[in-house]
């Protein structure tokens, strides 16, 4: 039988994200006030739980790997209490490196189907940004726009193109409206 997944953006999604500003600091790492809830209430739902995210600044010199490595463990460590994370996937490159694991290509959500035996028409993708939801679109998941960080611009800039399933304000709106999908049932 396979399982069903939430993959979720990290900066902007799960965590605080000033557009712009490259997040290398663990001590900087700021949950949105809704994220445990959200992820306690996917997990309640028998969701598997994955973070899915672009890291440019590696690829830009920005940061390095041990640092974002750092940052990951300080959110897991944070998330811990309410919920659990199956794995972190990250691209390190920058965008101008041709690479097919930058969102919205599909190779990092192609990588977790397969791993963790994940049925992509009854999982979901979150995030704030269009590449996000493109990558949900790309390994055929349902996606869900959140309005957190580049959500309200991205929505603004892309409102002819974005394919969102659903706009939410915050990741706690996309957790209520698959808990209402599931509800349907």
């Amino acid at each position: 039988m396979l399982n069903k997944a939430i993959l979720m953006d990290r900066d902007g999604t799960v965590i605080k994200e000033k557009p712009g500003v490259y997040l290398s600091d663990p001590k900087a790492l700021r949950l949105y006030k809704n994220t445990t809830k959200a992820l306690k209430l996917f997990s309640k739902l028998g969701y598997k739980l994955f973070i899915v995210s672009n890291q440019s600044g590696i690829g830009r010199g920005y940061f390095t790997e041990k640092e974002l490595n750092a940052v990951n463990t300080q959110m897991l460590k944070l998330i811990s209490p309410a919920a659990k994370i199956e794995a972190v996937y990250f691209c390190p490159h920058a965008p101008n490196t041709p690479c097919n694991c930058r969102k919205p290509a599909p190779q990092m959500g192609l990588d977790i189907i397969k791993k963790y035996k994940i049925d992509p028409k009854k999982s979901f993708m979150i995030g704030d940004k269009k590449s996000d939801i493109d990558f949900g679109r790309n390994i055929n998941m349902r996606s869900v726009l959140v309005l957190t960080a580049n959500g309200k611009a991205q929505q603004k800039k892309y409102k002819n193109v974005l394919k969102a399933d659903k706009i939410t304000t915050d990741i706690y709106g996309a957790a209520k409206y698959i808990k209402g999908l599931e509800n349907e049932k």
